[in-house]
């Protein structure tokens, strides 16, 4: 059913908008390539033990997308995550969420040139309402942080990683075949770790790996298995079922989810933040059909016998 779909994307919503809480955390203790590789190490070593025990391997899946697949864990994995770590070194938090918030807009554009995948009005319509309730979120309505947005080499890193994620689903969506959301996920995943901890085996850390604390490790652990692996799951889910266009609409709701936590962690959050907080709800809710599927449902006692079928 969409409708436990809808869910699945909206919990990726929320482990990706926790992520970004975590991760300035973990950054104490790790260096970027460091937190990316032990987190994609954990999350493709565990996705690995879950396809086995669910589906086992198979060579025909991996001979036949083998191509999508190495595709898939260059952009998605090791390309979106290396990217977003390199640029946030040299950008402010604000121009970093304001990019990534185009990603629904960039996923739409690509997939209409690569997958001839067409945006309904009703889509355009939701991710322009959806967009302008992210950049409220994002600047809290404030004409100052508005005036300062300037754009670095930083940027640039954030939004080459941005096309790299819309990448991931459009591929995902078009190119692979016969491969369930759990295969695609695994060996994608494997692929972009081995990359990334090949990386991180040549960078130092910040502190002595002893003397990173166990709330560290948590945090790191929390994110292969929240995020890593059942969001990528859920994604992939997602993107196969109702398109790659809608499913990125819920990217929209990460800074949401974001501030919502900022608020329960004491933070101060202005009116013009919740408004658009409401915005981006509305844009979502309308621009990936949730609105429809309860009035297109019609009550049992409606259907007329005649019209049942077992």
């Amino acid at each position: 059913m969409k409708g436990s779909i809808y869910l699945k994307l909206f919990g990726f919503s929320l482990m990706t908008g926790a992520t970004f809480h975590l991760a300035p955390y973990v950054m104490q203790y790790f260096s970027a390539a460091g937190a990316a590789g032990w987190r994609f190490g954990l999350a493709a070593g565990s996705m690995l033990l879950l396809l086995i025990d669910k589906e086992k391997l198979s060579g025909y899946t991996i001979r036949k997308n083998a191509g999508a697949y190495l595709f898939m864990g260059i952009t998605g994995v090791f390309g979106f995550n290396t990217l977003f770590f390199l640029g946030m070194e040299q950008t402010s938090p604000i121009n970093g969420a304001l990019i990534m918030a185009t990603n629904p807009l960039v996923t739409m554009l690509l997939a209409r040139i690569l997958l001839k995948e067409p945006a309904s009005t009703q889509q355009k319509v939701g991710g322009i309402l959806a967009f302008i309730g992210v950049f409220l979120v994002i600047t809290g309505g404030s004409w100052d942080a508005i005036r300062h947005l300037h754009f670095s080499a930083g940027d640039m890193l954030i939004m080459a990683g941005n096309i790299c994620w819309a990448l991931y689903g459009i591929i995902g969506k078009g190119f692979v075949r016969d491969s369930t959301s759990l295969q695609t996920t695994a060996y994608t995943m494997t692929i972009g770790a081995i990359m990334l901890m090949f990386i991180a085996s040549r960078t130092s850390a910040p502190v002595p790996i002893s003397s990173i604390p166990l709330t560290a490790w948590a945090a790191i652990v929390f994110m292969a298995l929240g995020m890593s692996v059942l969001g990528y799951i859920w994604w992939n889910e997602g993107a196969a079922r109702i398109g790659i266009s809608r499913a990125a609409l819920f990217f929209n709701l990460v800074p949401v989810v974001t501030l919502c936590i900022s608020l329960v962690l004491g933070m101060a959050v202005t009116g013009v933040q919740i408004i658009g907080s409401a915005l981006v709800i509305a844009g979502v809710l309308y621009a990936s059909g949730i609105t429809q599927i309860a009035s297109q449902r019609k009550p049992m006692q409606n259907i007329p016998k005649s019209d049942c079928t077992v």
